[in-house]
């Protein structure tokens, strides 16, 4: 029998011994014993338990919201990116400003009606927001009509702001964004306005279609009409609407004057080839000089419709024209106008008049202007005709040749014009030429034309044609009348007779 403390040898198959803990069962699990651990098989303790922050199902749960809100976000970024590089890709925009001539041409092009026939076409080109553009005009009266006449309107219905599609042909549609900006304009606080033109890459050559179509829809509702630019607010702006075309025949001037201006501005606009090869300045000044109601504006507007221009006026008076202003805006002029300086005697102080600190009083200075007509502020490509009643008090630096290369006096009406008057107004009743002769003869009578050469004791006298013209729109239709009234073609020259006792002036009625 062996003894106590001698070995055991090891059980058949078994390749080590048992050992002495797994010969024992066992012990019972308690749920409020902590579980034991061998100290070979304990885990190191860690900084960071990013297992028990994983397990949490509260900070699992806020892992995962912040994970598909970051998704999101990028996934809208990633879109928003992509949308606008398709966009860039894809499409193309032209932004059209307020301030720019085309604006009105493409928002009345736009206003024309269109064939949108079509399921798609009928639903993608409904306009819901509208705005209307009123003209009216005044019809001749009919003969028993009460009253002052009738008013012709006309409405005008074009897109209003917002966004919109327009289908310009078929497969074609134009996206149009009409908008009203936050700033305004500092000097009338008009706000600003654009207009904003979208369609496919593929079809950017309808762009040139819309606005050779837009310019010329526009020209179309000028046709026969002579427009009237004037300055405000540092910029060119229409006056009023376009007027009719003046006939250049309906401006009587004395003989030969008229055809000798017409001539020499349409021989100056055949010659820009000649003044750019010679490298002269291609401008022109005339000066139109006379006393008052001779035709010297008339002349310009009808001169202007006979060449199919218009006018572009600047009152040099107008407070806050400044010299910086007005060369800017020489420098601007409309295309195909003839810019028109009226009474630039009243608008200027003769430089030898100024007062003794040099103070003139006026916003633009004598050099100012005649470094906007011929300095090297001074644009090309311009016809200027410059007006005044008193040449007498010009500045001769301002009529030198070079700034004016023209002095034309318009004077008082001679016996050419009064005849040539009285046959446009006349010569449908005045067959025979018998009633103007007798007209004439009436002025020289009164000594309208200089005085009587027959009779020394006649008072030498003279009218304008602007007075002959309103006698006989007084006397429509009736010469005999208008032979009659002829004394009131003289001169009068009316005096404030002294104040009464009540301190107010009478007037004979």
């Amino acid at each position: 029998m062996p003894a106590p403390n001698s070995q055991m040898p090891p059980a058949a198959g078994l390749p080590f011994p048992p050992s002495p803990q797994s010969a024992q069962s066992p012990p019972p699990y308690s749920p409020s014993a902590p579980p034991s651990t061998s100290p070979s098989t304990a885990a190191a303790p860690s900084f960071l338990p990013l297992d028990q922050l994983f397990t949490n199902p509260v900070f699992a749960g806020g892992l995962g919201l912040a994970s598909l809100g970051a998704a999101a976000a990028f996934g809208r970024r990633a879109l928003i990116q992509g949308t606008a590089l398709l966009r860039r890709q894809l499409l193309v925009n032209i932004e059209i400003s307020k301030r720019d001539p085309s604006y009105s041409w493409v928002l009345a092009w736009l206003a024309q009606p269109r064939d949108n026939s079509g399921f798609i076409a009928q639903r993608l080109t409904r306009l819901r927001s509208l705005s209307v553009t009123t003209t009216t005009k005044s019809l001749s009266k009919v003969a028993g009509e009460e009253g002052n006449g009738r008013t012709h309107a006309d409405f005008r219905v074009q897109p209003g702001f917002g966004h919109h599609i327009v289908r310009h042909k078929p497969g074609v549609y134009i996206a149009v964004n009409r908008e009203k900006a936050s700033t305004a304009t500092t000097a009338t606080g008009e706000p600003h306005e654009t207009l904003t033109l979208t369609l496919l890459w593929m079809h950017r050559h309808v762009l040139a279609e819309v606005f050779t179509q837009a310019h010329e829809l526009a020209q179309s509702f000028q046709q026969g009409k002579t427009v009237v630019y004037t300055a405000r607010n540092m910029q060119w702006t229409v006056l009023g609407k376009p007027r009719l075309k003046r006939p250049l025949g309906s401006v009587i001037l004395d003989e030969g004057v008229k055809e000798s201006l017409v001539a020499d501005v349409k021989e100056f606009m055949a010659a820009q080839e000649w003044y750019t090869e010679r490298g002269v300045p291609y401008r022109r000044g005339y000066l139109l000089y006379g006393p008052p109601g001779t035709g010297k504006t008339s002349f310009i507007q009808a001169l202007a419709g006979e060449l199919d221009y218009s006018v572009a006026m600047i009152n040099l008076s107008e407070m806050g024209m400044t010299d910086d202003l007005l060369a800017q805006l020489l420098t601007q002029l409309p295309e195909k106008s003839i810019l028109l300086l009226e009474d630039v005697d009243a608008a200027l102080v003769n430089r030898r008049q100024r007062d003794p600190d040099g103070y003139s009083g006026r916003s633009v200075t004598a050099s100012g202007l005649l470094n906007a007509l011929d300095g090297l502020a001074a644009g090309e490509d311009r016809i200027a005709f410059l007006t005044t009643n008193h040449i007498d008090k010009l500045d001769p630096a301002l009529i030198r040749p070079g700034r004016v290369d023209m002095m034309v006096r318009i004077g008082e009406a001679s016996r050419y014009q009064a005849g040539q008057m009285w046959d446009r107004y006349y010569g449908d009743v005045d067959t025979d030429h018998k009633g103007r002769e007798r007209f004439l003869e009436r002025l020289d009578g009164l000594g309208l034309f200089g005085g009587d050469q027959k009779d020394p004791a006649v008072p030498k006298r003279h009218t304008s044609t602007a007075a002959i013209q309103g006698l006989f729109q007084f006397h429509k239709g009736d010469m005999e009348g208008a032979i009659k009234m002829a004394e009131h073609l003289i001169p009068r020259t009316y005096e404030p007779e002294p104040p009464t006792v009540e301190g107010s002036i009478k007037s004979p009625a």
